[in-house]
């Protein structure tokens, strides 16, 4: 069921509550995790969250992010949306994804600085990282080189949002800060087939190729590994940022190291949840983007030493489950 325009999913409804949460891509995979996990806690009297799409506000319109900021008041913003997708789309648009994003982060960012916003958690991914760097990746390494050169647009804009946390802090001391979390995926995600990401646009290949009785084509060698955050751990972590870390500098959410997979192991994961039982055919005429960008957690375990992350075979069983309960409303 498609949400009403500017909805409120949980908090509190007085005309004065503590902290107004404004959550930009409210609708996409990360902004729905967190709905999730609020509407399952006890309740904090004190906050209101309101989560807003694209429908709601073009964030690359200056005026209507100024005028989304007048009407929502919000005094805690996390910022979610941005124009992604994954490596083939990117490869065809780092230029659109450079300059939109770009004027999307900087809207956001100096529009929360003018009207008071107390803190800003920003989501960026591990894409921004070095291509040619020593791993585990942690986050003094952000700019130590350019990132790969096939997703270099989007890596850069977002790059930017760490520079302009640092520079906002450093002349005003605002608390702008950001998580960079490795591959997401879960319910609600955009199960695209092409130009979407690999873990969503492979479950919607699964369930074609269960339903239609043919292979199942993998693009790529199957050989490149990665690390995958289920979306509602990434949404605990997210919450507990904005209600809790006080920093500007960035923290990279990720599981461990030991939790990364060969995207030929994940795709096995996936068909073994979507209980596919045909031909896997891997097409190695497709490119293989960059082979790996192991990250590491330390810091973010520091301050959430006892956090549990979601077995990676555990949450692409739940999202299966989801996508195939949901077929006919899911993004694709």
């Amino acid at each position: 069921m498609s949400q009403p325009s500017l909805w409120e999913v949980w908090g509190d409804h007085s005309t004065s509550p503590d902290k107004v949460v404004l959550v930009t891509g409210g609708s996409g995979l990360v902004g729905k995790a967190i709905e999730h996990v609020l509407l399952a806690e006890e309740g904090r009297v004190n906050e209101r969250w309101v989560f807003v799409s694209s429908k709601e506000a073009d964030l690359s319109d200056l005026t209507a992010v100024q005028a989304l900021f007048d009407k929502v008041k919000p005094t805690h913003v996390i910022h979610l949306a941005a124009m992604v997708g994954g490596l083939f789309k990117s490869l065809d648009n780092n230029l659109e994804f450079l300059r939109t994003n770009i004027i999307i982060n900087d809207n956001v960012l100096q529009t929360s600085f003018e009207r008071g916003v107390q803190k800003v958690v920003s989501c960026l991914s591990t894409c921004i990282f070095p291509d040619e760097t020593p791993y585990p990746i942690d986050e003094t390494m952000l700019h130590n080189g350019p990132p790969h050169s096939s997703y270099f647009g989007v890596a850069y804009a977002k790059r930017l949002v760490d520079i302009q946390n640092r520079a906002y802090n450093l002349k005003h001391g605002c608390k702008f800060t950001a998580i960079i979390s490795t591959n997401v995926f879960g319910p609600h995600d955009n199960f695209v087939i092409h130009g979407g990401h690999m873990v969503p646009g492979l479950i919607h290949k699964a369930y074609l190729a269960k339903k239609n009785k043919t292979e199942l084509i993998v693009w790529g060698s199957g050989l490149p590994r990665r690390q995958f955050i289920y979306s509602k751990d990434l949404a605990k972590i997210f919450i507990w940022a904005l209600r809790e870390y006080e920093d500007f500098e960035p923290i990279i959410a990720t599981v461990g190291e030991d939790e990364e997979f060969s995207i030929r192991e994940t795709a096995n994961m996936i068909v073994k949840a979507m209980n596919f039982t045909g031909p896997v055919r891997f097409d190695t005429s497709k490119s293989d983007g960059q082979f790996k960008k192991t990250t590491s957690n330390a810091r973010l375990l520091k301050h959430l030493p006892g956090f549990q992350f979601t077995p990676t075979q555990q949450g692409l069983q739940e999202t299966c489950d989801w996508f195939n309960d949901n077929y006919e409303l899911a993004r694709k």
